[in-house]
């Protein structure tokens, strides 16, 4: 815990003064009580429980002037608060290598359960989107609040050839930001070589002002794939431009690492998952990468995405809650001192 203003601890000295002072004065009335004639008859009145009891309502003072004096500093802790995430786009791979059943019953079925799952596990308030993807990218559901429509769009994914990973972070950024003029064709211009900086693709958007990596707390992307990029954008590339606009991409993989040969359409294809593309992807976006090597690990990782989004450890300041703790202090102490000697304190 940090203080905001940490001069106002120093008044916490004067405490222990507090605490001398209520010594001497329990000690000036003992002496007084020893001009009645009888200090038994004294003793008798109080009882053993009231002399106990004499001291709680000024203990509870003194806390409750000590509480006052902390929220006066301004205390900061870092605490769990509700995320100000607002949208999420969940970018799911429809390759044909997603027909696989090394995750039961195949891997597009346990993503589009654990997408499911997910969705219904969200807060109202959450806008989601869903881009499909495979040898290009489109949207499959604009973002919406209506779980209804979202699950429906999933269900009605369609396998198809090839693997456009950055095509689907292009897309997904388009529909987070539709006024930004963002499109896929500036990112892949023959042009322009592979490995250089996105500037030029960058000119041919709206003019933005780059921010910091994961800056941007209103929105995040999850994109799943079980495969290596095989055509479209440079997933590094359409990387960097989500790190510009500080938008987070989740980045989780499915499948085997090592790759397996899977029959579509009368082809015979190998595909293997790109882990270090994935953790590369994450990485530049301040994410995270998550394997998901079975049906129960994707549905662990989509719990893990959601209580990620949806509350997130903040440094905030918890002046409020010593100033609460202070009044709730002073009733009790007012009340018991009313209840026990019918007078405060």
């Amino acid at each position: 815990m940090t203080f905001l203003w940490p001069q106002f601890l120093w008044l916490l000295a004067a405490l222990p003064l507090l605490v001398l002072l209520y010594i001497w004065l329990i000690r000036r009335k003992k002496k007084l009580a020893m001009r009645y004639a009888s200090l038994s008859i004294v003793r008798e009145a109080m009882g053993a429980g009231q002399s106990v009891r004499r001291h709680i309502p000024p203990f509870l003072f003194l806390l409750a002037m000590a509480a006052m004096l902390v929220a006066a500093a301004r205390p900061m802790a870092v605490v769990m608060l509700p995320s100000n995430q607002q949208t999420i786009i969940l970018a799911m791979d429809v390759s044909g290598s997603m027909r696989a059943a090394d995750v039961l019953p195949n891997r597009l079925v346990a993503a589009q359960e654990a997408a499911k799952s997910f969705i219904k596990d969200l807060p109202r308030h959450v806008k989601v989107g869903i881009v499909a993807f495979a040898g290009s990218a489109q949207v499959a559901q604009l973002p919406t609040t209506n779980h209804d429509d979202l699950i429906t769009a999933i269900d009605s994914f369609q396998l198809q050839r090839a693997t456009a990973t950055g095509n689907a972070i292009v897309v997904s950024l388009a529909t987070l930001f539709p006024d930004a003029g963002i499109d896929v064709s500036q990112f892949s211009a023959p042009s322009r070589q592979r490995g250089t900086p996105i500037d030029q693709a960058e000119k041919q958007a709206k003019e933005f002002t780059p921010v910091a990596p994961g800056s941007y707390t209103s929105a995040a992307v999850i994109m799943l794939t079980d495969g290596q990029r095989t055509t479209g954008v440079d997933p590094l590339d359409a990387a960097k431009a989500a790190a510009d606009r500080g938008v987070r991409i989740y980045t989780v993989g499915v499948g085997t690492v090592d790759g397996e040969t899977i029959g579509f359409e009368g082809w015979s294809m190998r595909v293997r998952l790109d882990e270090e593309t994935l953790k590369a992807v994450a990485n530049k976006t301040q994410a995270e990468y998550f394997y998901a090597g079975t049906a129960a690990d994707l549905k662990k990782v989509y719990e893990t995405l959601s209580s990620r989004l949806t509350v997130e450890k903040k440094e905030t300041e918890i002046s409020a809650l010593f100033a609460l703790g202070a009044a709730i202090l002073t009733l009790a102490s007012a009340g018991l001192s009313l209840l026990w000697f019918n007078r405060i304190l």
